[in-house]
């Protein structure tokens, strides 16, 4: 009942016009302004600056330029397994997709299909497969590599409203991730599809992928499918494949026996692009 009541107030926020009015922020280049905001932030969250490749605050033009900053590559190691995290965050839940169902929280599932937007065909190539849903709070590096290599087929926008994506919300508020703003992207590898889905939240200004740019530049409401089936890209394990404004959340589903988790992944722990997620199954080490 408490966590209900908790999160009721955001059934009455607006929150597309907050989200839209801190995007305006964050991309606009507000001199001192920009770089107050960056420090405050940097003090309230505690970010790490000496693993950004420029930690010289003053140099960022916009609070985006900031928030989406690069890595030292020796501060991101790649593991040498089959399947690395892609992203700085904590689990929230990881599985087996049992009848469809996906586990959102304890006592809260929603369904694959949903999460695809309705795609009950997409949906089905995942039936008793595999989920890991990675949060991003704020305080996170907010790039998203690919977990292993893949071959881009398809992309899908599925608008939606914009609940903030934090462990309370996600325990008070129902479907959640098949209900907020989400970019579901397909890929192709050797041992059948993956997907990854970026899930939008309040104050989540964009979602871009490196080959589209800003997915949602003005949320028309409407469903936009793509198809790359000519034009089709490949990405190796740890390219970087989009990022986010603000945290946020990635849900990863995978075919039935093929990745077995690493068994230190448990919901809660917190976990670092490019540690191990886990090995394929039947795999010869």
């Amino acid at each position: 009942m408490f966590t209900a009541l908790s999160v009721f107030p955001q059934y009455l926020l607006p929150k597309q016009a907050l989200t839209e009015l801190a995007g305006k922020f964050a991309k606009a280049n507000a001199g001192g302004l920009t770089t107050f905001a960056i420090q405050r932030f940097i003090q309230h969250y505690a970010v790490d600056m000496s693993e950004a490749i420029n930690p010289d605050i003053h140099s960022y033009r916009t609070f985006n330029d900031f928030f989406t900053r690069a890595l030292l590559t020796e501060k991101r190691p790649i593991a040498q397994t089959r399947y690395i995290c892609p992203v700085d965050g904590a689990i929230s839940q990881l599985g087996i997709i049992r009848d469809n169902q996906i586990i959102q929280a304890k006592g809260r599932n929603y369904s694959a299909t949903a999460l695809m937007g309705g795609d009950s065909e997409l949906a089905e190539k995942f039936h008793d497969g595999n989920f890991a849903t990675l949060y991003l709070s704020p305080k996170d590096y907010h790039r998203v590599h690919m977990p292993c290599s893949g071959r881009l087929t398809r992309m899908i926008y599925i608008p939606g409203t914009l609940f903030s994506v934090n462990p309370g919300t996600v325990r008070g508020v129902p479907s959640l991730f098949a209900r907020n703003e989400r970019v579901v992207c397909v890929f192709e590898s050797e041992r059948g599809p993956f997907v990854l889905v970026l899930v939008g939240a309040t104050i989540v200004g964009s979602i871009s992928t490196v080959w589209h740019g800003v997915v949602n530049p003005r949320r028309a409401g409407q469903l936009r499918d793509w198809r790359y089936d000519v034009q089709a890209r490949m990405f190796e394990k740890g390219d970087e494949m989009g990022r986010f404004l603000l945290g946020s959340t990635v849900v990863m589903l995978f075919p039935k026996n093929r990745i077995v988790f690493n068994p230190l992944w448990t919901p809660g722990r917190a976990v670092r692009f490019g540690e191990m997620m886990g090995t394929e199954s039947g795999e010869i080490r």
